[in-house]
């Protein structure tokens, strides 16, 4: 006998993943960190030597005093689209070291 009601795995997580909003926050957060070498690109990722999220600050370290102030200029745009890409506002400054 075969159950009427049956759901994918991958609906069910669907749905537990967007009633737990912990987790949910938490993987956008995750989708920030890992957005910016996808977003900037491997020349500007070879230059960055450690990121992290914490508070809603994305902390980035870059190894380059110049790509440094060039990103302070386009800060506004870069919290913009890491924001898009992590699917929900978890971005609210970015300081770079």
């Amino acid at each position: 006998m075969r159950k009427r009601n049956t759901e994918s795995i991958g609906e069910v997580l669907r749905q537990y993943f967007e009633e737990n909003q912990f987790i949910k926050r938490k993987l956008a957060e995750s989708r920030a960190v890992t957005g910016w070498p996808r977003l900037l690109g491997k020349m500007i990722n070879s230059y960055t030597t450690n990121i992290y999220l914490r508070n809603g600050v994305l902390y980035v370290s870059l190894s380059s005093s110049v790509l440094r102030s060039e990103l302070m200029m386009a800060k506004d745009r870069l919290i913009t689209k890491l924001n898009e890409h992590a699917g929900m506002h978890v971005v609210n400054d970015i300081i770079f070291r």
